[in-house]
């Protein structure tokens, strides 16, 4: 009986620990974010990092799993929502949305992780790059859907994702949150969703 509270206990800390990395790595970088401040962060002694993580790269790797992970737990909470594939896209757009203001402040933390991962750790940075591979897959398929050509559903798919970052990046940049707010209109018409 002491194993699974154990085993729970274990697994709550190996998250909390990945959700802190994830945080840090996000608004200070990867370079500036220690063991220790993750640790702290997720109130875990240093000493009880090392049994779940060796190093600060193989939180890089958990970190960015973590991003595809809720990537398609958004994509799949989509989906079950409505079979409709412009509802589909509206919906994801007003997820989408619900972040801004924290992307507005530190700007989006998957393109940071793939950033900063790509240097010294670039098979992280390239998982946490899937993430976007993911997005722009759902938007194209759904646009597929409403009859489009496969080459102009992706074409336009990668130009909504493309936007939504560009404009995440100027918004922070800037510190105007109108410029991504602007964003999502524009995204709701290239994704043909006005009346949908």
């Amino acid at each position: 009986m002491e194993e699974k509270p154990k085993r729970k206990r274990g697994e709550a800390r190996r998250e909390a620990l990945v959700q802190a990395a994830a945080e840090l790595f996000w608004t200070r970088g990867f370079e500036a974010s220690s063991l220790a401040d993750i640790a702290g962060a997720a109130d875990v002694p240093l000493g009880n990092v090392y049994y779940y993580f060796k190093t600060k790269g193989d939180l890089a790797g958990a970190v960015a799993d973590l991003f595809v992970h809720q990537t398609e737990t958004l994509i799949e909470d989509v989906r079950t929502e409505t079979p409709e594939p412009r509802r589909r896209l509206k919906l994801l757009v007003a997820r989408l949305q619900a972040g801004q203001q924290s992307r507005v402040q530190h700007g989006c933390p998957i393109l940071a992780g793939a950033r900063e991962f790509r240097h010294t750790l670039p098979e992280h940075g390239a998982r946490a790059a899937e993430s976007f591979s993911l997005l722009t897959g759902f938007v194209a398929t759904e646009l597929g859907r409403t009859g489009l050509r496969p080459s102009i559903a992706l074409q336009r798919a990668r130009a909504v994702i493309a936007d939504w970052q560009g404009s995440i990046a100027l918004a922070h940049a800037l510190g105007e949150p109108p410029v991504l707010a602007e964003c999502f209109a524009r995204m709701e018409r290239t994704l043909g969703l006005a009346s949908a």
